[in-house]
């Protein structure tokens, strides 16, 4: 569908209200703008609703699980009920534990802890580096970037069939990436895991905020996803699937909350019964105003529709990447090509321009915030550019050079109005036809404007 039909159907919704939709930032031209926010795969802005929800609760603020007092009851009942509206969000099966954590890599450094004797893992080098580094004490096989949605099923296929010894064996696969926002075919890798005995952990962190991820229809055993990438602030995550493995595992922390029962033995030692229950791993007093806005958040997602978010975003998508097209200089990076599905995130290099500049120039010139780097995920974006596997890539501007291995992404959501990827985009072709309009200089392997 074209921009132009996208944007004359009266279905599109209007974006989601979300804190810092009027603030304003200065521009080294002079003069102040209303900041575009468009570096939501990063964090994204909290929504209105969840900080509104948050700030009603504030005062009624009391632990969990440890007091017999009205607020501690209150707050008991809110926390577990956020665990059953977390529960719903994801469409989990009844004997799903949601366990909360501080964010994706947290969950999925908690599943690594949670892995039996002898699992091998099975990750792709696209991933994230919450997905592609947790998983240590495992034997690890790390499988080249596919090409095609068909070629990530067939090379998983492939390894796991000829892994030995046969045994217990994971697999970690993004929903959305990070880089590209193109769509894993997450529900053709899970039938290919479970056809050859393995489990399959979601990383969720790009694509719960944008799409409806159920655990019932992708067929997968966990889901992790974090709270800031959802609309809710407060440094939250969660960590849903299979029980099996986390009750079997020692508890991710050690302490108050985890544990059942403590005694005394005779010979001076402590003996522990741990719970068996999410509480196992979530030991010590939670984030429950972090967990209360990850459900506060679910909740307003699925009350607005994700039909009608969806298909807002893809207005949005089809504006920038039209936009792009129209800029011969700009390469946009992509694995499995122009027509893969895609989210809203969009990473770029722009022939001439170092990222980092033209990042640098995008937030001080016009007031837009992007992303310039490696995005935590160096392997995939040393694919994308055709640089050396072991290279260890340049994060920031060098010093007098217009090159270096990384690149920029813009990303949005339901917060984002059309006038922020409008701008972004005659943003763009202005820079790259007239070049920036200010002097700019690399401190701390960042590049800034100068101010002389």
């Amino acid at each position: 569908m074209s921009v132009t039909a996208v944007a004359a159907d009266q279905s599109v919704c209007a974006p989601l209200p979300v804190l810092g939709r009027d603030v304003t930032v200065p521009l080294v031209t002079g003069g102040e703008v209303t900041y575009a926010a468009l570096d939501y795969a990063a964090s994204a802005p909290a929504l209105q609703r969840v900080w509104d929800d948050v700030a009603a609760y504030a005062p009624y603020y009391g632990s969990v699980h440890r007091g017999a007092g009205y607020l501690s009851q209150l707050s008991t009942d809110l926390f577990e009920n956020s665990r059953a509206a977390v529960a719903e969000f994801l469409d989990c099966r009844e004997a799903d534990q949601v366990v909360f954590t501080r964010s994706t890599t947290d969950s999925l450094n908690l599943l690594a802890a949670a892995l039996p004797a002898g699992c091998q893992v099975f990750v792709f080098e696209t991933e994230h580096h919450a997905s592609l580094l947790p998983w240590g004490n495992a034997r690890v096989t790390y499988l080249d970037a596919p090409r095609t949605p068909g070629e990530a099923v067939t090379t998983l296929e492939r390894a796991l069939a000829d892994r030995d010894p046969y045994g217990p064996a994971l697999v970690c696969v993004t929903g959305a990436s990070n880089v590209t926002g193109e769509l894993w075919p997450v529900r053709e890798l899970a039938a290919a895991a479970h056809a050859h005995g393995a489990r399959i952990v979601l990383d969720a962190a790009q694509l719960a905020p944008h799409h409806p991820v159920s655990v019932k229809d992708l067929d997968v055993d966990w889901v992790a996803f974090s709270g800031h990438k959802l609309y809710a602030p407060f440094g939250s995550g969660v960590l849903a699937g299979r029980a099996d493995w986390l009750r079997e595992a020692e508890p991710y922390l050690a302490g108050g909350g985890a544990s059942r029962k403590v005694a005394r033995r005779a010979d001076g030692g402590v003996d522990v019964e741990w719970h068996t229950t999410a509480a196992r791993h979530e030991a010590g007093s939670p984030n429950v105003i972090g967990v209360y806005a990850i459900a506060s958040a679910c909740k307003a997602l699925a009350e607005a529709g994700f039909d009608d978010l969806v298909a807002r975003e893809q207005h949005l998508v089809a504006k920038v990447r039209e936009g792009l097209a129209g800029v011969p200089e700009v390469k946009v990076l992509s694995l499995f090509g122009d027509e893969a599905p895609r989210v809203g995130v969009i990473s770029f290099v722009v022939r001439g321009w170092n990222s980092s500049h033209f990042a640098a120039a995008l937030s001080a010139e016009y007031g837009i915030g992007v992303r310039d780097g490696l995005f935590c995920a160096h392997p995939l974006v040393r694919t994308l550019l055709g640089g050396d596997p072991q290279d260890v890539g340049e994060c920031g501007a060098p010093d007098g050079g217009t090159t270096s291995l990384n690149a920029i992404r813009v990303s949005f959501g339901a917060g984002t109005p059309d006038e922020h990827v409008d701008r972004f985009v005659r943003a763009v072709k202005e820079l790259v036809r007239d070049g920036a309009r200010w002097k700019y200089r690399t401190e701390d392997g960042r590049c800034v404007p100068d101010r002389g």
